[in-house]
Order: C-alpha cells, then sequence, then structure tokens
C-alpha cells in the first residue's frame, strides 16, 4: 500500500464514562490506548457509540482499511442500519479485528451467523494464550505464549463457526482453555477475532498484545484486488442458437 494503513478503533466508550475503576485504567478510553499501540506508522482515527452515526458514516467506513472493535455493555444500542454498514464494507474488503467482548457484538454475530456465547468468570486469574500456527504473521514477533497476570476467563465451548485458521489458544489458571485467536474470511474481508482485553485490566499497554492487534491490522488490511461484478451478466464468447 502506498499510503499509511488507515485504521479506525471502534469502542462503545461507556465503563469508562461510568466507573472510576476502569476509568483509572484507561483515563482516555480504550479505544485510545488500542490506538497509541499500533505506532506511528498508521493512521488512526477514533469511532464511539455516542457519536452520531456511532461514528462510523459512509464516509467513514469507506476511508477505513481495517475497523478494530471494541463492546461490552451496549451491543444491543448499535443500530442495525449502522450494522448493515459494516457487514457491507467487510465484503467488500475492509478488514475488521474483534476485541474480547465484542465476540456479543451485533457485527460480529452477523458475520458468524452464530450466537458466538461462551462461559465466564471474574477471578484475577493467569491467562496464558499460547501460539498454536507459529509461522503465522498474525504472530510474527511473539514468542511461544503471552502470558497475563490477571484476565477475565472465556472459555468452551466457544459458540463459532470452525476458523479459517486458528492462531493461538488460551489456558486459564482455573483449568479453562479458549479459541482466543481466530482467523475468518467473508466476501472479500478478512476478520480476526483476540480475546484478551477485559475493560479492568491493563492488558492493552501489554506490548506483546500490542503487537498482536498491530500485526493482525496489516494481516486484515485490503488487497488491491477489484470488487467481483455480480448480477446478470453478458456472454464472453458468442452462444450460438440452438435448433
Amino acid at each position: 500500500m502506498g499510503q499509511k494503513l488507515r485504521v479506525t478503533v471502534w469502542n462503545e466508550f461507556r465503563h469508562e464514562k461510568e466507573s472510576e475503576r476502569i476509568r483509572s485504567v484507561y483515563p482516555q478510553g480504550i479505544h485510545t490506548a488500542i490506538g497509541e499501540g499500533l505506532g506511528a506508522d498508521v493512521e488512526v482515527a477514533y469511532a464511539t457509540l455516542d457519536d452520531p452515526e456511532h461514528g462510523l458514516s459512509e464516509e467513514r467506513l469507506n476511508s477505513t482499511d481495517v475497523l478494530i472493535w471494541w463492546g461490552h455493555k451496549a451491543h444491543d444500542q448499535v443500530q442495525d442500519a449502522i450494522v448493515d454498514r459494516v457487514q457491507q464494507r467487510v465484503l467488500q474488503g475492509m478488514g475488521l479485528i474483534v476485541l474480547h467482548s465484542g465476540h456479543f457484538s451485533k457485527v460480529f454475530k452477523r458475520l458468524m451467523g452464530t450466537g458466538c456465547d461462551l462461559k465466564w468468570r471474574e477471578a484475577d486469574e493467569k491467562e496464558r494464550i499460547w501460539v498454536v500456527a507459529p509461522n503465522h504473521p498474525i504472530v510474527e514477533g511473539i514468542g511461544e505464549y503471552i502470558e497475563l497476570p490477571e484476565e477475565e476467563m472465556y472459555g468452551e465451548h466457544f459458540d463459532i463457526p470452525a476458523p479459517d485458521e486458528l492462531v493461538m489458544v488460551s489456558w486459564f489458571e482455573g483449568g479453562e482453555v479458549f479459541r482466543s485467536g481466530c482467523t475468518f474470511h467473508r466476501g472479500q474481508g478478512k476478520i480476526f477475532y483476540f480475546r484478551p482485553g477485559h475493560e479492568a485490566y491493563p492488558t492493552y499497554y501489554n506490548e506483546q498484545i500490542r503487537r498482536v492487534i498491530r500485526n493482525a491490522a496489516y494481516w486484515a488490511a485490503p488487497t488491491t484486488r477489484e470488487y467481483p461484478t455480480y448480477g446478470n451478466h453478458k456472454p464472453l464468447e458468442t452462444i450460438k442458437a440452438k435448433g
């Protein structure tokens, strides 16, 4: 790509406004911490639930190469028309990275076609995220695993379609495991679901977590291939009359 990668980080931005505990971890919002982790070589824009059109106007989405999505307590407040708009952009080639509790977002559930439910627990427990596809570009620069001292547990069964690629698997101190790094393709678009990132923990300041998200953004970037033509099509060759 001749220009900087253009990433929009979307965050519902409710916890940080309503809870002093969460605000103390992410005083400028979770979206800002995620965006800062992308580095200076990425052109970052921010959008939140309470912005007009949730910050996801047609103009904004059309100038976005990769959309990063974090949501949790207000999934139902996302307008269906915006979900339609994001889905169409993904099908046309925009990359999508869905983080943590975004598994239950309207956008992710729409693109997966399943319930996307799972087990969960908040117990300040250790998470070890194992790399199971060491040759994948999303884990470039990451060792055998990432260890987080405290995180929310997500456990199987995770009600998603079988991933196109399973990149990372989590183990938790309480004994559960979880498919925590999964890729999917929908239309022309590439999707990465990445599990860690509970709002009460400083996960998005962790340099390895930031490296994974940054790698995923470049992996999910659109190709330069033109969008396919659909619908009624004139023949390429002359069709001889029958009879």
